[in-house]
């Protein structure tokens, strides 16, 4: 007690009150977030007792990251408690972010077994920005139909799609992500996809004005394929079967107008590429949505039954 009767602790009595050691408490009042009441005669501080509800709140923005500047600030009544805790907020997030994302490339490491140098590229790709990310596609597709008439409405959902990779991927998402650049930065992948752009937009020509020139002829004729001769496929057909010809007269029309078997064939066989396929069902997983059914089978019907009835 003082002569006002106002009780006063030492370092010590400080330290067993709140739990926290005398050289934390001290470092915290040399700083100025709890400068001493009073000294005595010999030097020593003193401290009011309501430096005991002071150093718990120190204690408490500790526990909760803050840094000494930031808790400096905040007892000194340079910054408040709530905007300093906004800020960790932000940041907390940033580092759970950071720490899922870690985590998922880890575990698409340990599934591939990857070695040193394709842990450096997966975690590189993993960390690109959802501009760069961006810029990739762009820079893909671009070369793909640079140059090329190709279906406008082909051109546009590719260019318009995408990987919206999220803030917390999932370790299915990274690996997805992680395939589809690797994909997409393949140079011979790119050179078989723009082949493949060619034969399009060779098939718009030749089809003159009329359906087949239409903006988004080629993914009704896909719905086709899947309507048509995948629906016979099912049932078993065989595409050497007089069923199987009436399939294609179905599909491809009878008509002068109709186009070439032998050239639906060829464009076909061009474009019958897995890797293409892939492409879009890496996309789907990327957006945390289930790929479509693969239509490859439906294809490779398709060509047998062109090869026996064209």
């Amino acid at each position: 007690m003082n002569d006002e009767g106002r009780e006063l602790l030492t370092i010590g009595q400080l330290s067993h009150r709140t739990g926290l050691s005398v050289r934390t408490i001290r470092y915290w009042s040399d700083i100025g977030v709890l400068p001493p009441d009073c000294r005595t005669g010999a030097g020593f501080r003193l401290y009011g007792t309501e430096s005991v509800a002071r150093l718990q709140l120190v204690r408490t923005l500790r526990e909760l990251g803050l840094g000494h500047a930031e808790v400096r600030r905040v007892m000194q009544r340079e910054t408040t408690v709530a905007a300093v805790a906004a800020a960790h907020v932000r940041a907390l997030d940033a580092q759970i972010r950071a720490l899922r994302l870690s985590r998922a490339v880890l575990s698409t490491v340990a599934r591939r077994q990857s070695d040193t140098e394709e842990t450096a590229l997966m975690n590189k790709l993993a960390r690109l920005s959802a501009q760069e990310r961006s810029a990739i596609i762009e820079d893909f597709v671009d070369e793909v139909f640079s140059g090329l008439d190709a279906d406008p409405q082909l051109y546009e959902r590719m260019r318009s799609t995408m990987p919206e990779l999220p803030d917390d991927p999932t370790p299915e998402q990274v690996d997805a992500w992680i395939e589809l650049a690797e994909l997409i930065t393949d140079p011979d992948f790119r050179r078989r996809l723009r082949r493949t752009m060619q034969h399009n937009a060779t098939g718009r020509a030749q089809a003159g004005p009329g359906p087949g020139r239409q903006p988004g002829a080629f993914m009704f004729f896909a719905k086709k394929v899947a309507l048509l001769a995948g629906a016979a496929r099912e049932r078993g057909v065989a595409p050497e079967s007089a069923e199987a010809a009436e399939v294609l007269d179905e599909l491809l029309g009878t008509a002068a107008g109709a186009p070439r078997r032998a050239e639906v064939l060829e464009r076909i066989e061009a474009g019958l590429d897995a890797q293409a396929e892939r492409y879009w069902q890496l996309m789907a997983l990327i957006r945390g949505e289930q790929p479509h059914p693969t239509t490859t089978p439906d294809y490779q019907w398709l060509v047998q039954a062109l090869r026996a009835h064209g």
